[in-house]
């Protein structure tokens, strides 16, 4: 039998908008954010967040100029998923940064690929994540720079300048964010929400579902949680980060340059 949405969402009617993101779950505290695996402190240091913050600030110095100039140039991969002039020169210029100041890192790029080493240390880059909306004006789109040491995330910062907005974490330091240029930093944290029926859901795109025939596995999903959205991209894991929605599904792994992802074991 069909599945009836609308009663679904009818039942859910009766739950308030403004449910509290950092209420305490039913053992009364907030949950802290998952410990990862012990990380070799003596490869990271306070510098690393301060070199990838630098590095935010190049690639956003690419970018924001580019964004919707008239003279923007997109080219499709053999993936089929676009790539513009930005994308390159700004992945090109994190490159030249990082070889400047960490010449004997590991980098791994959307544009120009390499590999993370499973052990050392490796920077991950996505110029833009976001890319369909940076080449049609839409302002949702971000740089994601990351820091893994032995595979683990440690550092890892978020830059939306179209948004006025930035994410960073590091291990042992928490997660932060900016709310606009110059604005002072708040620290963040997921929400407290335990229950799925009272969960903001979000995902990129439900057609990437039915590609694989896992549609109704989504679909399923939904049914069971408060309220559902498609945020897409970087910004619902940002979201998440900082516990405005509560889940964020994707049908493959996503790169481990979300900020919770780098304080998973932040105090």
């Amino acid at each position: 039998m069909p599945r009836n949405r609308q009663s679904s969402r009818s039942r859910r009617s009766d739950r308030p908008g403004s449910v509290d993101r950092t209420a305490p779950c039913r053992s009364g505290r907030v949950p802290r954010l998952a410990e990862s695996s012990p990380v070799d402190e003596s490869l990271t240091s306070d510098g690393d967040l301060t070199l990838a913050l630098r590095l935010a600030d190049v690639a956003d110095a690419i970018t924001l100029p580019r964004f919707r100039a008239a003279d923007l140039r997109v080219e499709r991969k053999p993936d089929r998923t676009p790539v513009t002039d930005a994308d390159t020169a700004a992945e090109d210029a994190l490159r030249k940064e990082l070889g400047s100041a960490v010449p004997g890192d590991a980098v791994l790029g959307e544009e120009r690929g390499g590999e993370v080493p499973a052990s050392g240390r490796g920077w991950v880059l996505d110029p833009i994540d976001g890319t369909k909306n940076f080449s049609r004006g839409m302002p949702v789109w971000a740089s994601l720079i990351a820091l893994t040491v032995h595979g683990v995330p440690v550092v890892g910062v978020v830059s939306a300048p179209a948004l006025g907005r930035r994410w960073w974490a590091a291990t042992g330091a928490g997660a932060w964010t900016s709310d606009a240029p110059g604005a002072t930093p708040r620290r963040i944290t997921v929400s407290g929400v335990a229950e799925l029926g009272d969960c903001y859901v979000s995902t990129t795109n439900l057609n990437t579902f039915r590609e694989h025939d896992i549609l109704d596995n989504w679909l399923t999903l939904t049914d069971r949680c408060w309220e559902t959205r498609a945020f897409g991209d970087f910004w619902q894991h940002c979201l998440v980060a900082e516990g405005t929605i509560d889940l964020a599904v994707e049908r493959r792994p996503v790169p481990s340059v979300v900020p919770a992802d780098a304080a998973r074991s932040a105090a």
